[in-house]
Order: C-alpha cells, then structure tokens, then sequence
C-alpha cells in the first residue's frame, strides 16, 4: 500500500506547490485520491479532420499539418525581427505560426511558452494539433493548441482522452488537462500493482464485472468505448453497492440486534382519540398506522420514516402512535426543528388529547424555569405521556420514567449526534424505574451484546460508538418529513430506515391555483389581495433575502416591508414582519399575531417554510420566486389551503429569469404533487441542491455514480447489497473479506444529516 497512500508532491511533475494547489482545489492528498478522480466526459482523438472541413462552431478538433512559416509579434502587432541574435523575448507578445494540410492552411496562436514553441514548430515539420477552432477576421485558427508528434504516444492520440474536473486556479498554476493525464499515467503506472480487488470473486462473477485494475486503467485510458463502458458500469455498480450495503447494514443490525420495547396493546387513550375524530383517516393514514404497529410488536427497535407531502396528516400518525405507546406503559416525545413549529404541534396535540386522560406538555428554550421544574418532575414519576419540544429535550437535565416512542419531525434539521443523544434517554435494562411488570416487555434477548456485525464494521451504525449505551434500549423511532423525497435519493439518505408513505389527501382538501406573473402585474396582486382580505383572509408575502445585496437585483424584504405597507396602510390593515434576524421574542410576537389573526399580511423569509398552520391564509405570493428551489415553492405553496376555503399561491418572477428557472415555475403551476415536483427537481438541479438556494451538497461523496441518471442501477445495487447480507448476515464468511475490509474504512457513512433536504 505505500505508492497509494504516498504523497501528490513526490510524483513527478507535481511537487510542494502545486501539491498544494491540488489539495485545496480538488481535495487530493495521495496518489489513491489522484487515480479515483474520474474524467466526467471524453474527447473523441481517433480522427483527423482536413482543414478545409474546420468550422468554428466545432467544440474541438484534431488535424495534422505541417509547419509553413512562424512570426514572432511585439506590442500593437509589430513583428519582432527574427533576424537578430540574441531575439529579443522580453518584447514578444504573441507567437503566430502557419500551418498547412493537403486542403488548406490555418493559423496557431500562442501566448504562452513562446520560446519553446517557436524552437520546437519549425518550418517543414509535421505535428498533431488539437484544440477549439475560433474565426479571427477571416481567418480561422486555434489559441494554445495541445501539440504533439505524430505516433508519439497512446496518451493524445488514443480513441479517447479523459476531461477532468479543473478551475481557473488549477490552469493558472501549470495543472491543465493534458498536463492531468500525464499525472494520471504516472500515478497509475506506480499504483495499479498494488491496487486490491474491492469486490469478493463471486460478486464480480454474478455481476459481469471487469477487475479494479482494468477499471481503473480504462476509465483513465479507455482502449476502446466497450472497454470504458466496463470501466464505467464496474466502478458505479461498486460506488453504489457498497453505500446500499453500508445503509442495509444499519438497517441489520438496529432490526436484528433484539433491541425493542414490546408494545402488543393498544389501549383506551388510543380509542377514545380515534372515536372522537371529526373525520376519517385515510387509507394511506389507515396503513401507515398499520405498518407502525407491525413494528411496535416486533420485538425490534423501529427505525421508520414516514413521508407526507404538505396537509396530508401525518401528526394525527404521530400522535395516534404515541397513544398506542402510552397504552403500554411508556412515555413518549415530538421533536421539533423549531419553537414555533413545536408550540403549532402542541396546540394540535391538545385538541387531540381532549377524550383522552392523557398529560402532554411543551419544552423549549423560552419555557419558564418554574414550568421546567414541574416538567421534569412529571417526566421523571411518569405522569407525563407526551413532551413536545425542540432541541431542549436533548439537555441531559431532560430524564423521562420510561421513554419508549420518539418522534422526530424533520429530521434533516436534527445531526446524529443529536439523535444519538436522544437514543440514550431510554429505559434501562435493568435496574431503571420501570412500570408494573416492565420486565415482562423487554423481550428477553434484549441484554445480549450488540452482534458481531456491529464491531466488525468499525461501530458504525448507531449515530457515534461512544453514545451507544448496551445496558438501555433504545426507544422506537418514527423520522417525518413534509419534503417529498425522490425515490433514489430516499433509498440514500433514508436507506437504513424503513419507509412509509402517505400518499393521499384528507377529504375535502381544496387544490391550491398557482399563477405566474411579471412585475408589470403588481397592481392587479394588490387588487386582488385586498379582494382576500376583505372577505376576512389573510396573506403570506416571502422574500429570499432580509437586507440589501449590492451583488443580486431582488426584491427584498426592507423594501417589500416598506412597499407592502405603503399599499395596505393602517388603521385598515395590519402588516406583521418576520425573519431569522429578530430575536425569538420579535418573532414570536409578530407571528402569534398573524396566526391569530390580529396581522392580515405576514411579510417574511424562508422561516416560514415548514410547518407553520394558518387556516385563515388563503394567499401565498412567493417575490423573486426563480431564486427559489422546486421542493421549497412546494413548501412554502404548502402554507396555504388549510382551510375550507379556496387558496391561491402567486409566483412573482423578476424581469431577468432564466430558462432553466421559467422551466422550474411552469411546472409548480402544472402540478401539485410533491413527489413528482421532488423527482423532477432533481433531474433539472441534480441530488445536491434540493432545497433551495444555499444547498451544499449531499453528505455522501460520490465520485462515479449520480443519483439523478442511475437510478436502475441504484436498485439493482440496493437488492443485490440486500442479497449478500441475507447469505451471510455478519459478513464472516472468508470470501465476504474483501467487504468488510471497505466498509471499515467509513467512506460511506451518511454522517452530517444537516444536509438532508
């Protein structure tokens, strides 16, 4: 292993500076980072074409010609005499060289290595010369053309030649892409002998897969389009393989390790908040509370997650599960990403809880230290069923009598650390306070150590090895979410949870009409917002940025405040203003006051997006809309209709929008439905920026595979992952080696949920 985990700066042609270069502008530190960074498109180099077929509309061309003349030009295009010796350099600017081939003649253009050009391009002498054909006047030519002798080598003259990632920097420090491939062969030629096979025997025979080796080298050097076909399938099936099987093997070892409460009942609350419900559930709520269940009388700890678009119910899930909890003995929690989203569901909760004998309470950062203490107390003798709150019900002060169900919603906004935090508030396995016969719904393997699994694959599985705690067991998991998740994406971020899906409307639910508008149609908004509140509704109006940007020409929120207010003045309306600069209290007051209805217009950013349930709203206009994401129009549209009434979502759109984001408005107009917003999202953007404009990337690197075009494959990787483990279940097998050689090497754990989307 010592050529793959050498340093960039000791391969010939790198060194100290631009080691460092390549470091800080792709990430690579070792000769193993250099050859696992691929081309991501190829250029054809097996044809030659004519001068007389060049055109300047050609992305790139390769011909053969021979040197006709060579003039050397100074400032204003002066030629600089060739006749003098020593030729002044210092006063050459550009290096101008004729070319000629059976059909025609053109120009090479070089402003850089001028000396050594004009030494090497010699009147008489044949060359290969590739590069993009531009016109100059009536003349076509190539500016810095990749020149070589022809038959000199396979490196520019193969079928293809490799394009790598580059930056400007990369290029102004020496690293171009013909200089890449002479590192990549280099690299190659030190390494490829000691590269291991990833992949046991049997793996690549049932799959048809070439060797590592092969697949290195022809991703960099293809022979031929089939061998880079190979390379290509070999190194996305392995990509993606091994990230499913990493996911499945979390999944094992939560489902197997015989760590979950029993909760067979279902108990009177349950009943007597399902009998008293003014509706129906759905059949898509019907199942899903089925399936939750299913798992709660597992035996097992349920990891599951539950995706709902905007309205479609899943908090009378949630709270019907933790009654189903609560009915066995056990107490339970909902997690909120924040206060306001968490005192919404509180208040729902309640009206819920009213046939019930059931105590829920709120915790979060601005609860009273008086109203603490009695939480505590309640939590810590068991009077207390259900605790609401946000990331203040992680504070190690926060101890429940027996905590069996955690709902987390949103989970994107919670880290595993945080979650893993979570996991050891539950019971003890023995000698905590338990309930009457709590012994009894342990199931009895549940003290046994964690299985061999765990420790093989280098603890990973349980958020941090150190915060597993053996001697508790872990509560029940239920992870919502109201961002309609692409199915590839889901079966990523989400693979080691088990899913369900509400995919079905409450009755009664009024589709939400979308329109697009220009600005030269604001006064027609107004008139028509003033219409809405008239008739006792109220508006939401969202902007992308709070303060003024010198950089972007939006609407923003100062303004619109001030623009809002000056078209709906007191004492006839009431405008409220919120965003993530206002202290909690600012923001609480003034959204308290719209949600009560004291506010007819709500002025806001973002902070609005998840979660926050006014019935009374009837209008969301969304300024600016282009510099918004798909998923998150979807969610802030989901604001609006959740109520009776008719409900409208207008887009406004600046004079400047780009095709891409007229395509991304056009569609929220065609369409309600979430998942079909999600997948489209991400086949026009990509997995790595699904929610809106400041999205950083997934929190997996992929190097080969994307989510967004290798979805078939991802399946096939995912059943096969699936197939291995059931085979052998710990991966002790001999020939499994290979496997869990690559997995300890951690470099497919998802592990900063923060960028879950």
């Amino acid at each position: 292993m010592g050529e793959l985990t050498t340093s960039i700066q000791y391969l010939s042609g790198v060194g100290p500076k631009r080691a460092e270069l390549l470091r800080r502008e792709l990430g690579i530190e070792t000769l193993s980072d250099l050859i696992h960074l691929y081309p991501f498109r190829y250029i054809d180099r097996s044809g030659v074409t004519p001068i007389a077929q060049i055109a300047p509309d050609l992305a790139s061309v390769q011909l053969q010609a021979t040197v006709v003349s060579r003039t050397l030009y100074g400032p204003n295009s002066a030629v600089v005499s060739q006749e003098t010796d020593p030729i002044h350099w210092g006063a050459v600017k550009r290096l101008s060289v004729i070319v000629q081939d059976a059909s025609g003649q053109m120009e090479m253009v070089f402003f850089k290595g001028i000396r050594w050009n004009f030494q090497r391009l010699v009147p008489g002498a044949t060359f290969l010369f590739f590069g993009k054909p531009q016109a100059f006047g009536t003349r076509l030519n190539i500016v810095h053309p990749e020149v070589d002798v022809p038959q000199e080598g396979a490196l520019s003259q193969g079928a293809l030649t490799g394009v790598y990632p580059s930056t400007e920097k990369l290029k102004t420090g020496g690293i171009t892409g013909k200089v890449m491939c002479r590192l990549q062969q280099a690299a190659l030629a030190l390494c490829l002998p000691e590269v291991e096979e990833t992949l046991p025997e049997y793996v690549l025979r049932d799959r048809g897969l070439v060797s590592l080796p092969y697949a290195l080298k022809n991703i960099h050097f293809p022979k031929d389009s089939y061998s880079l076909q190979k390379a290509t399938y070999r190194l996305k099936f392995e990509e993606l393989f091994f990230l499913q099987l990493s996911l499945l093997k979390q999944k094992y070892v939560r489902s197997r390790g015989e760590r979950g409460l029993l909760m067979p009942k279902v108990g009177p609350d349950f009943h007597a908040c399902y009998n008293a419900l003014p509706y129906a559930l759905t059949g898509a709520q019907q199942r899903v509370i089925k399936e939750i269940r299913g798992d709660l009388t597992s035996g097992h700890q349920m990891n599951r997650l539950l995706q709902g678009d905007v309205g479609s119910g899943k908090t009378m899930v949630a709270v019907l599960s933790c009654l189903i909890a609560i009915g066995n003995g056990f107490q339970t929690c909902i997690m909120a990403p924040t206060e306001v989203l968490a005192q919404q569901h509180y208040a729902n909760i309640q009206k819920y809880l009213k046939p019930t004998s059931v105590r829920c309470a709120l915790l979060t950062g601005s609860t009273p230290q008086k109203e603490r203490r009695a939480i505590h107390a309640a939590l810590e003798d068991g009077s207390l069923g259900i605790l609401v709150g946000t990331h203040a019900l992680l504070e190690d002060n926060v101890v429940f009598h027996n905590l069996g169900l955690a709902v987390i919603d949103e989970q994107h906004r919670f880290g595993v650390d945080q979650r893993a935090r979570l996991w050891a508030k539950g019971p003890l396995v023995e000698g905590a306070p338990a309930p009457q016969n709590f012994a009894s719904l342990i199931p009895p393997t549940a003290a046994q150590r964690v299985p061999p699994i765990y420790e093989a694959m280098g603890g990973h599985g349980f958020g941090e090895q150190d915060s597993f705690d053996q001697n508790r067991i872990p509560p029940h998991i239920l992870v919502m979410t109201a961002t309609p998740i692409p199915r590839t994406l889901a079966m990523t971020l989400y693979g080691d949870l088990d899913v369900s899906v509400i995919d079905e409307m409450p009755p009664g639910r009024k589709p939400v009409q979308t329109m697009c508008i220009g600005q030269n149609r604001r006064a027609a908004m107004y008139k028509f917002m003033r219409e809405e509140i008239a008739r006792g509704r109220q508006v939401f109006v969202v902007y992308p940025l709070i303060f003024e940007s010198e950089k972007m020409d939006l609407q923003n929120l100062e303004q619109g405040y001030e623009d809002i207010v000056k078209a709906f003045p007191l004492p006839d309306y009431k405008v409220a203003i919120v965003h993530g600069q206002q202290t909690n209290d600012e923001k609480n007051f003034n959204m308290s006051a719209f949600v009560a209805g004291r506010a007819n217009i709500l002025v806001s950013t973002t902070v609005i997006e998840v979660g926050v349930d006014v019935p009374n709203a009837s209008v969301m206009v969304i300024e600016s809309a282009q510099r918004f994401g798909l998923s998150q129009l979807h969610q802030l549209r989901g604001r609006v209709g959740r109520g009776a009434e008719k409900s409208y979502c207008i887009l406004v759109k600046d004079v400047k929008t780009s095709k891409e984001a007229q395509q991304r408005l056009d569609l929220m107009c065609a369409t309600e439905d979430g998942f079909e917003i999600a997948e489209q999202d991400m086949k026009m953007r990509g997995p790595g920026d699904l929610e809106g404009t400041q999205q950083s990337g997934l929190p997996i690197s992929l190097n080969i595979a994307s989510l967004a075009k290798d979805g078939q494959l991802l399946s096939e990787a995912r059943a096969y992952a699936g197939k291995v483990l059931d085979a052998d279940p710990e991966l002790a097998a001999p020939q499994n080696a290979p496997l869990v050689r690559e997995l300890r090497k951690g470099k497919y754990e998802i592990k900063d949920y923060s960028k879950i989307s």
